[in-house]
């Protein structure tokens, strides 16, 4: 039987939800800010410094990478005196 374009349908995936507290980076458990979703269809996530570390490799394999390491710009080292 041969398909023409009528007979396949496609659905696009959404676009994947925003990073929480409650996903874990795969190495350490640390808090995930790199989602990269894998062009054999599995997903991964990694802490910031795993993502440094593996970023080259990672994005060789992927199909769609996900960064939100930008959230960690403003967030202050330590806290202040008045937070104490």
């Amino acid at each position: 039987m041969k398909r023409n374009e009528a007979d396949v349908t496609t659905a696009v995936a959404p676009d994947s939800a925003a990073l929480t507290a409650t996903d874990r980076c795969d190495r350490c458990g640390a808090q995930a800010y790199l989602r990269v979703e894998l062009a054999s269809g599995g997903e991964l996530l990694f802490c910031a410094h795993h993502a440094r570390q593996h970023g080259d490799a990672l994005r060789s394999v992927a199909s769609h990478v996900q960064d939100e390491t930008h959230k960690l710009a403003g967030t202050p080292a330590s806290a202040t005196t008045d937070e104490r």
